[in-house]
């Protein structure tokens, strides 16, 4: 019996090890095509393509969809960055969908609302019955529908995709706000490759610590809390090298709900968005990604526009950050099992064959192998295999990869956009990167485990707020 268990303890640490060197290897490989994509995007000579974009006559209307659940510390900051942006035609829906809270009372202050009619079509299904529509007294071009209450963002989502009036949809979060013709830089390869883009991403960064003006952003300090700064190191990481990377290797699966563009008659062949997902933003990317594989083969891409920023609020409490990981790990897993048709098959290609193993095996079961790799250090330990100095060589090993990957992600940062001017600030972040590469690694790992789990017994969650502190504002 002891035979088998020291061969079994030792055949796992193998496959761990494996699994380390993989990882490490996707990692590099996702931060060489970062590096790539970035070092294009800043040879563009970008502010005169964004010019001649904005005066073309034939550069395509926007509708901007804004859900909105209890989002009153920062829906009317929100709305006010996006109906000031410089485009040549667009329109911003938002749906309150049965807050509870005075979020329609601050909208209808600050924009002085009044009760408007528009027949809204039915393009794609809805659960939440719409009650009333409000538009600005003096006319503009915003709308806003409150309707019931349906527990789904994703429902919200489709009541706005169903009151766009134009060819091309934006989602944008509540609680976000969007850096000065962010419109136009989150557009832009849609309308210069009509034919060959189909969906755009923005960047997200989080937005604790910004100091706004009537919408428009005044500062970025670094907030003080080191959960904060840890996850800013983490958002840099997934933008600035993950998902540009997976862009340069036309590969996106995620493009974020809170700043993503895509043409709306393609949103509603799908039907809208699944009303069921939680994971709704990449559940529309993968499904778009499935489709078009079948209809148009290589001819389609999805990209991660660097430039394109939106700032959305973090979570500013340790219990926040769980309920918040827990739910994206629970939307992934649907994802994944929705897809799974079509997976390691050669003819949807790159999403077959690249894209939802690579999820499955380091984004699914990654937190479930760091879970496992602890008891197996114990177990070692107690039947005298474990190399106290080989166990240590690994860990500083893996700490110090980790390290060196949001090292790059923060300069990468520093080189392209220079947000935090300091070098206390920088070094903050650099301290923050070991909290984060280490004990909020194991903490983030054991949620996203309970949120795999959440997926595989095909619980219900319902679409909840997070508490909200708001941006500060310059007087």
């Amino acid at each position: 019996m002891k035979g088998f268990l020291v061969t079994s303890v030792i055949a796992f640490n193998i496959l761990v090890m494996t699994y380390a060197v993989a990882v490490a290897f996707a990692q590099l490989a996702l931060v060489g095509g970062a590096v790539m994509n970035l070092r294009r995007e800043l040879r563009r000579n970008l502010a005169s393509r964004k010019d001649d974009l904005f005066a073309h006559p034939d550069t395509p209307g926007l509708s901007v969809l804004v859900p909105a659940f209890n989002e009153s510390p920062m829906v009317a900051e929100c709305l006010r960055s996006v109906v000031d942006q410089r485009y040549p035609e667009f329109e911003v829906i938002v749906v309150d969908d049965g807050s509870t809270d005075d979020t329609f009372d601050l909208l209808r202050e600050a924009f002085d609302l009044v009760p408007t009619t528009r027949v809204i079509p039915q393009d794609v299904p809805t659960i939440g019955r719409i009650l009333e529509l409000h538009a600005p007294r003096g006319g503009g071009n915003l709308l806003v529908i409150r309707k019931e209450n349906a527990g789904r963002c994703a429902d919200a989502l489709n009541t706005a995709l169903n009151a766009a009036r134009h060819p091309l949809v934006c989602t944008l979060d509540a609680d976000s706000v969007l850096e000065p013709d962010a419109l136009l830089h989150i557009v832009r390869p849609l309308v210069e490759q009509p034919e060959e883009v189909v969906a755009a991403g923005g960047v997200v960064r989080p937005s604790n610590g910004m100091v706004l003006r009537r919408g428009t952003i005044e500062s970025v300090t670094l907030p003080r809390r080191l959960i904060v700064q840890a996850q800013i190191v983490e958002y840099l990481r997934a933008f600035m090298l993950g998902r540009i990377g997976w862009s340069w290797l036309n590969s996106v699966l995620i493009i974020s709900g809170a700043f993503g563009a895509f043409r709306r008659e393609d949103v509603v062949s799908l039907g809208g968005l699944h009303p069921d997902s939680l994971g709704q933003d990449a559940d529309l990317v993968a499904s778009l990604h499935r489709r078009l594989r079948l209809e148009r083969g290589k001819d389609y891409r999805v990209v991660i526009v660097p430039q394109a920023v939106c700032w959305t609020e973090a979570p500013q409490h340790r219990r926040d950050l769980r309920r918040q990981r827990r739910r994206w790990a629970h939307g992934l897993g649907q994802v994944l099992w929705r897809q799974r048709t079509a997976m390691l098959r050669p003819r949807y290609g790159r999403f077959g064959m690249l894209v939802l193993p690579y999820h499955v095996v380091f984004e699914m079961l990654g937190p479930v192998v760091e879970m496992l790799g602890l008891p197996a250090v114990i177990a070692a330990w107690w039947l005298g295999l474990l190399n106290p100095w080989y166990a240590l060589t690994v860990f500083a090993l893996a700490i110090g990869f980790g390290m060196v990957v949001s090292v790059a992600a923060v300069l990468a940062d520093e080189v392209s956009e220079r947000h935090y001017d300091r070098w206390r600030d920088l070094g903050s972040l650099l301290l923050a990167a070991l909290f984060e590469t280490t004990l909020l690694r194991v903490m983030m790992a054991w949620w996203r485990v309970h949120g795999l789990s959440d997926a595989l017994r095909r619980r219900r969650s319902a679409w909840a707020s997070m508490p909200r502190i708001g941006f500060s504002r310059a007087h």
